[in-house]
Order: C-alpha cells, then sequence, then structure tokens
C-alpha cells in the first residue's frame, strides 16, 4: 500500500462527511424535502462517487504539508505552544 492510498482512505472519510452532509442539508431544507425518502439514497450513493476522486486529488496536499516536519516531543495542549 502506497502512503497516498493510506492517507486517501482517511480523506475519503472526511471528504464524504462534508458532501453527503452537504447534500442532506440541500434536500432536507429545500422544497426537495417532500421527496426525501426517495432523494436520500440518492444523496448517500451520489456522496461516495464524489469522494472517491475527491480524496485521491487531496491525499497528496496533505502529504506534502507535514513532510519534512520533526514530530513534537511533547504534544501540543493547553498551556503549551508547538515549536517552530
Amino acid at each position: 500500500m502506497s502512503i497516498r492510498f493510506i492517507v486517501a482512505i482517511f480523506v475519503f472519510m472526511m471528504a464524504q462527511a462534508m458532501v453527503f452532509g452537504t447534500g442532506a442539508v440541500l434536500v432536507l431544507a429545500t422544497p426537495l424535502s417532500a421527496s426525501a425518502m426517495h432523494l436520500m439514497p440518492w444523496v448517500v450513493v451520489l456522496s461516495t462517487i464524489v469522494s472517491l476522486p475527491l480524496s485521491w486529488v487531496l491525499a497528496p496536499l496533505f502529504i506534502v504539508r507535514f513532510a519534512g516536519r520533526p514530530a513534537l516531543a511533547v504534544p501540543v495542549g493547553i498551556g503549551r505552544t508547538p515549536r517552530s
């Protein structure tokens, strides 16, 4: 498994949640809510289909963002600031 594939799996879960949430709000908060029982399965399927290529495209951006950064020895929390 490549690093891109592993990162894409995690990005897929977040991307699908965002796309599904947007689709659910569009269906349930508009006049389409009258036919929500028929449209929500389509929202689920379409959010999965849209999230697959979206996560594959976004994965390298997350890899590059954290590449070359050393891990923090002390976790960042309340009262602590990250090292530069």
